[in-house]
């Protein structure tokens, strides 16, 4: 499955965004979804993951309670609705998947092996 992220943008401390992730290839109703981001001069962090159904999802505790991660299989997208935004959520956010995760997402996270181009998020203070 091939995958592209847009949606980014810069916003103020407080506002939201919401990401979207497109994919392509007949797969991608099989594939468990996640988004990562990455801060300049830090490792990659995990954000949240989409079982194939949408029916599990988990959340980094970072973003627990501030982020909302859905997807639409016959649209073939996922999206990733950020609010209350904070300054240390500035990265570069990328959607990844594999299908052969499942519902394990919470356990399985660094299996993602299909990875699109990341988007720029940028919160101000």
């Amino acid at each position: 499955v091939q995958l592209q992220a847009c949606g980014g943008g810069l916003v103020q401390a407080g506002g939201s965004l919401r990401l979207s992730c497109a994919a392509s290839g007949r797969t991608f109703s099989d594939n468990a979804v996640g988004w990562f981001r990455q801060a300049p001069g830090t490792e990659r962090e995990y954000v949240a993951a989409i079982s194939p159904s949408g029916g599990s999802i988990d959340y980094a505790d970072s973003v627990k309670g501030r982020f909302a991660i859905d997807r639409d299989n016959a649209k073939y997208m996922v999206y990733l609705q950020m609010n209350s935004l904070k300054p240390e959520d500035t990265a570069v956010y990328y959607c990844a998947a594999d299908p052969t995760i499942g519902t394990l997402m919470k356990y399985l996270k660094f299996r993602f092996r299909s990875w699109g181009q990341g988007t720029q998020v940028t919160v101000s203070s």
